[in-house]
């Protein structure tokens, strides 16, 4: 898949996803927001850039705590979902960036705070995504990553990746826990320090926020029924009546960027 059909995959998925992705549950969860802002230890000084920053949330939820907060996102509807969040709670230190996060449009270290969370699983070069972050990133400054994994399992996570490339198109592959903490180490940066919650929620309520191809819900439903039964994704599944309940794992992934 070229760069180019790839991006065209992500605005056409989260064009029409921003509205149900944005007010999600699971999504806007305030422990969850919680743990990522404490992971970035923010102060009052600080400037905050979110890349892949979708509906505002992350942003939103760093700007009671820092001098200004500004996001990034490759999609005109999710950031007219962030500009609405941003005004229904009057913040008037964010800030709004349309623009590719392969190539950030900012000055090396014009942040003290780089974040990005969902983002990475949607990226064919990780690695390159995370450099570019850390560039942008001033000495001595925080680094955070924030994204559900694989199972170590190799059947397992390829199983998982091809359940989400079902349900999501604009998918590429999740990661490992261990390869997330890799990508640290590459960009530079020392071994990041963890935490963890879990994205949960029934599978009904994700299909209805999803796009996938016509005839795929189907496909995606047993195959978490399968998994509920022999842990083929690698990940809590569990079936009570007719809902079927998942638990994605989440990785908060926090490192400094070493000072100069």
């Amino acid at each position: 898949m070229t760069g180019a059909s790839h991006q065209g995959l992500i605005l056409d998925q989260f064009t029409r996803q921003a509205a149900l992705f944005s007010t999600a549950a699971p999504i806007t969860n305030a422990d969850a927001l919680h743990m990522i802002v404490e992971a970035a230890r923010p102060g009052p000084d600080d400037a905050v850039l979110d890349v892949a920053c979708g509906g505002g949330i992350v942003v939103c939820a760093f700007a009671p705590h820092v001098r200004r907060a500004t996001g990034i996102d490759v999609t005109p509807a999710m950031l007219e979902q962030a500009q609405k969040l941003a005004a229904d709670k009057g913040l008037a230190n964010v800030d709004w960036r349309q623009g590719d996060v392969n190539s950030l449009p900012f000055e090396d270290g014009s942040f003290t705070i780089v974040v990005t969370r969902f983002s990475m699983h949607h990226f064919s070069d990780p690695a390159a995504v995370l450099r570019e972050m850390t560039r942008v990133c001033a000495p001595g400054g925080h680094l955070v990553v924030v994204d559900m994994y694989a199972s170590q399992d190799p059947a397992k996570a390829a199983e998982f990746n091809r359940l989400e490339r079902l349900r999501d198109p604009s998918h590429m592959r999740s990661l490992t826990l261990a390869e997330l903490k890799g990508l640290f180490g590459a960009a530079g940066l020392p071994e990041p320090k963890a935490s963890f919650y879990e994205l949960r929620d029934e599978v009904r309520n994700l299909l209805a926020r999803s796009f996938p191809e016509p005839g795929d819900d189907a496909k995606i439903i047993e195959l978490f029924k399968a998994s509920a039964i022999d842990d083929r994704l690698g990940v809590p599944v569990r079936i009570e009546g007719d809902r079927i309940h998942y638990a994605y794992p989440v990785a908060i992934l926090a490192a400094q960027r070493p000072p100069q």
